[in-house]
């Protein structure tokens, strides 16, 4: 088989890794620390103590929180495959109380094999479930709730989670409730009669450790040596991999990246595209094809603004940025007119301009965006006098003044 055959045959395997929850987060889920197990306890708890349950996976958007809850949900319905019955909501979908009932009410019905009324009321629908919950209970059959954007379930008069939170207070009931939300406040969006049923329990999904992104991308990226590919191709495509992952270059691209896009699935997005730009006649992986993924994927507009500011409006940002670092959140022209002349005077230069021309400045940047007003309440007052932010990170900022300028 030719290198062409093999390199593709390797590229349609790594992307098919990348596609597949359940392969990407099996590695992360061996620690008896990590989400997983901890999530997996607390349900699998539930089933075999027989009791209520309810908790809440925290985290950003990407961060793996619905990939792992699928992966404890498809183990828990193999190590217990009569005793689980899994409802799942949607709070982009299910929000208004009504529906939401009514598709607990269908799914139950479809799980029981029981025949689904289109018609019934929201009262009927909650004594319905409450009924399905006592029945499941005594039946020693234990109920999953998910529910996805769960902050979204908190608007309104929250009748759904009351009456399921409610209906899981009665002895014979069995079930578990799940919130996934990238508020890391849900809980507190919660009514007080609410907030009273609820156990309280939270799982906040952080952004992969250094150590864990190391163990995942020798873990996607590294070819298996009992596969249909060549043992000496594989071989040699991992040794290959290897000396990429300790080059220092690799770690500064991936470092600079995940500065920007932190969470589990912007970094499967990466190597996705790193995986797409593989050269087929090479057969291997090279460090460029990693160097173009993170130019591709990564769009810097506010850095191509920066790129063409003048060294006065260069010397505003970085005042402004010196506030934010101390902390100094609220400010405005006249603070960074103070910031400015103190970094003068501790670093003079023949670079020192009158305040009417660093006020034009000041408006500069303003219409360039780079900088903007906190509020939009100050239209009477003067500029100089008006509270002012950055718009662009620190991230950005560093890399439009390492740029040349001419």
């Amino acid at each position: 088989m030719g290198i062409e055959n093999l390199a593709e045959k390797a590229q349609i395997l790594i992307r098919s890794r990348l596609c597949s929850p359940n392969f990407i987060f099996k590695p992360l889920s061996d620690s008896s620390d990590s989400n997983y197990s901890k999530l997996k306890f607390i349900i699998s708890s539930s089933i075999m103590e027989a009791c209520n349950n309810s908790i809440l996976l925290l985290g950003p958007r990407g961060s793996g929180k619905v990939a792992v809850l699928e992966l404890v949900l498809s183990d828990l319905l193999e190590e217990y495959p009569d005793t689980i019955t899994v409802i799942r909501l949607n709070g982009l979908l299910h929000s208004e109380d009504n529906s939401a009932l009514k598709e607990i009410a269908r799914q139950l019905c479809m799980e029981h094999h029981l025949l689904f009324s289109k018609m019934a009321s929201f009262d009927d629908n909650s004594q319905f479930m409450i009924a399905m919950l006592r029945e499941c209970g005594l039946a020693h059959k234990t109920v999953i709730f998910t529910l996805d954007e769960f902050d979204l379930f908190a608007q309104g008069k929250q009748r759904l989670l009351y009456s399921l939170l409610d209906a899981m207070q009665t002895v014979t009931s069995q079930a578990v409730v799940v919130g996934v939300s990238c508020r890391l406040d849900a809980d507190q969006l919660l009514e007080k009669r609410v907030r009273s049923r609820f156990s309280h329990r939270k799982l906040l999904f952080l952004p992969p450790s250094k150590e864990d992104v190391q163990r995942l991308l020798e873990h996607i990226l590294s070819l298996p040596m009992d596969s249909s590919l060549a043992c000496d191709y594989a071989a040699e495509f991992n040794e290959k991999l290897q000396s990429i992952l300790a080059d220092k270059r690799f770690k500064e691209i991936i470092s600079n990246y995940l500065n920007s896009n932190s969470t589990t699935n912007h970094l499967l997005r990466f190597l996705f595209i790193a995986i797409s730009n593989m050269e087929l006649k090479s057969g291997f992986l090279s460090l460029e094809n990693f160097k173009a993924a993170l130019s591709s994927i990564q769009r810097h507009p506010k850095q191509e603004c920066i790129k063409d500011c003048s060294i006065l409006e260069l010397y505003i940002l970085v005042c402004m940025k010196r506030l934010e670092v101390r902390e100094q959140n609220s400010y405005n022209f006249s603070s960074v007119m103070k910031e400015y002349k103190s970094v003068h005077d501790s670093f003079p230069t023949s670079d020192y301009y009158a305040q009417n021309v660093c006020l034009r400045a000041f408006e500069h940047l303003l219409q360039r965006e780079l900088i903007c007003f906190t509020d939009n309440r100050g239209h009477s007052q003067s500029i100089e006098f008006r509270q002012v932010k950055l718009v662009v990170s620190y991230a950005e900022l560093q890399e439009g003044l390492k740029s040349p300028f001419f």
